[in-house]
């Protein structure tokens, strides 16, 4: 597959220098990390919130953090959960399951990012399937994720 079209436009359309990086295929962002030879921190993983009314949070953590739900729940005082897989893949059609990029603006989807991700020097994240990354500096990505929310609402996976 490579990189989703929808990504791939949005990437293009707002002048956003990357490259991509293929590796084995895998299943878990731990297992990308290790495959892609890139430290966990600076992979970039999505996870796909939705509140009671149906709406749905892209949340953007690095790839060794998990996202407490209680801490967004005190800053937003929003109640939400993970979405549904077989939503997910309604709102990302052109990705994998579990490949989901964090640019949540590219699928017109509100994205919250953590903290932690506001001084990265390299970024990766999925490109829309389990083989291949995108790579771009962290003021690319920043550039990008200016116009989201930021906050602390993630903590390092036990």
């Amino acid at each position: 597959m490579a990189i989703a079209i929808t990504l791939k436009s949005y990437l293009t359309d707002n002048n956003i220098d990357y490259t991509v990086l293929i590796h084995s295929h895998t299943h878990a962002s731990s297992e990308t990390a290790e495959a892609a030879h890139i430290p966990n921190n600076s992979l970039v993983k999505s996870v796909v919130l939705e509140d009671k009314r149906g709406r749905y949070l892209l949340a953007v953590i690095p790839a060794n953090y998990q996202v407490n739900l209680d801490k967004l729940h005190d800053q937003y005082h929003m109640q939400l959960s993970l979405a549904p897989e077989n939503e997910v893949g309604d709102l990302f059609s052109d990705c994998e399951l579990g490949a989901i990029p964090p640019i949540g603006n590219a699928y017109g989807i509100d994205v919250i990012m953590d903290k932690s991700l506001e001084n990265c020097s390299d970024v990766y994240f999925e490109a829309g399937d389990h083989t291949h990354l995108i790579h771009m500096n962290g003021a690319q990505f920043t550039q990008l994720m200016s116009n989201v929310a930021h906050c602390n609402f993630a903590k390092l996976r036990q």
